[in-house]
């Protein structure tokens, strides 16, 4: 079996390659999977692997390689397979209880191919059906086999969703609208009953005409300014304490990381000390992300994958500057700020104009220029599969290679995962 392996995957056992993670949501907004995709170096603006064998035999190795409890955690993860990997053995590199398996829309139902999955299930395999747009034949004769079907809303017309999500409810299988990419399309899906979602529509921003930021809003960009502005302990001590919310925040901080009971930090002084400067900076750029007279919830999508950003860009910037630890302060600032405008329903630029951020840090934020900008269009590029030209030249640009990206993918997720594993 592992001869089998090895001679169909070869040609792409090699470290050129790249990792996308697109994070699934239940109904309640709270991450329960990643669909994982691999994608070869290269100049192909399709964003492609490759086709056949050894491309499906690629993304078993490489996912078995890295390890799936590193790249999603205590989550599931969605792994497309074809006809190849089905019918042979080294799927079953993959562990059962941590993948879905998503059965391409190429892959025809011939009798064979249905005992196959039949027997797959038997060893405690789980099916979803991807890239579903019409109730068809061929997606009947695996309806039974399957536990989650996804429908594609980009290939299906809005005014025939809602006969095809009756029509597929029926069978009793749970339903995952995919390429979500509005807010409204979510709450359509929604409102169909829909049980999953994939797509960044909750990192789109929805620009509200007339709104506002908060008074608590302004609480936390204005200990930002003052931070970034170098002001005096006595003077942010009194900022925190003017605003409740915060202070409460920044004590159940610092004590989810005291040694004990009897290291318990009651006093708003004690807890900046013991925080820092610059982890206090990185701790008010995550309190943004807590809805207003509401403790952080980690688990909130927008702010993993602002928290992921901000971890990446940071590494990033190291790998590109040794040494450079205040440019890489700067870049998880980029990181984490970059969907500040999903955050507050509030052009970028008006929510620049209440906080102080270098010069650098502002041109990416608002044009993607410069060096940080360059590293900000690597991760969105990366979240998005799209490894094609321009992805390529940000990456020579930077001077990164494919393996170097990787592995700093990797800490950025065991990073993440540390976090919100802390502050449960």
């Amino acid at each position: 079996m592992l001869a089998e392996v090895r001679a169909v995957s070869a040609p792409m056992l090699s470290d050129e390659f790249f990792l996308a993670r697109q994070p699934i949501l239940g109904r309640d907004q709270h991450l329960i999977a990643y669909e994982l995709l691999f994608r070869a170096a290269g100049e192909h603006d399709d964003a492609r692997l490759t086709d056949g064998a050894a491309a499906t035999a690629a993304v078993i190795s490489h996912a078995s390689q890295l390890g799936l409890e590193q790249v999603v955690g205590n989550k599931l993860a969605f792994v497309n397979v074809d006809d190849v990997v089905l019918m042979s053995d080294f799927v079953r590199f993959l562990p059962p209880h941590k993948v879905i398996l998503e059965i391409l829309e190429t892959v025809k139902p011939t009798e064979p191919l249905l005992a196959r999955v039949a027997e797959l299930k038997e060893l405690g395999f789980k099916f979803a059906l991807d890239d579903v747009v019409d109730h068809s034949a061929e997606v009947d004769k695996l309806l039974g086999l399957v536990d989650v079907v996804k429908i594609d809303l980009q290939g299906v017309a809005h005014a025939a969703l809602g006969h095809l999500t009756a029509s597929l409810r029926k069978s009793g299988k749970k339903l995952l609208a995919e390429k979500v990419e509005t807010q409204q399309e979510f709450r359509l899906c929604q409102e169909l009953g829909f049980d999953y979602f994939q797509g960044y529509y909750f990192a789109r921003p929805v620009i509200l005409s007339g709104r506002k930021i908060t008074p608590s809003e302004m609480g936390i960009l204005h200990l930002q300014k003052l931070i970034n502005s170098d002001a005096d302990d006595a003077t942010i001590e009194t900022a925190v304490k003017r605003d409740p919310l915060i202070s409460l925040n920044l004590l159940r901080l610092v004590n989810s990381r005291a040694a004990g009971p009897e290291r318990r930090i009651e006093s708003v002084a004690e807890a900046l000390t013991q925080l820092g400067r610059k982890q206090l900076r990185r701790w008010l750029q995550i309190l943004m992300f807590a809805a207003p007279g509401s403790k952080v919830e980690l688990t909130s999508p927008l702010l993993q994958l602002a928290t992921t950003r901000g971890k990446l860009l940071e590494l990033m910037s190291l790998q590109v500057r040794p040494g450079d630890v205040v440019g890489a302060e700067r870049a998880f600032t980029v990181g984490i700020m970059s969907l500040a405008d999903a955050l507050f329903s509030i052009p970028m630029p008006d929510i620049l104009d209440n906080v102080e951020l270098a010069d650098d840090v502002r041109a990416a934020l608002l044009g993607r220029a410069g060096d940080l900008g360059a590293m900000l269009d690597v991760v969105e590029r990366l979240e998005n599969a799209d490894t094609g030209r321009q992805f390529s030249a940000a990456l020579r640009r930077l001077n990164l290679t494919s393996k170097q990206v990787r592995e700093i993918e990797l800490a950025a997720f065991d990073w993440v995962r540390e976090l919100v594993h802390d502050a449960a």
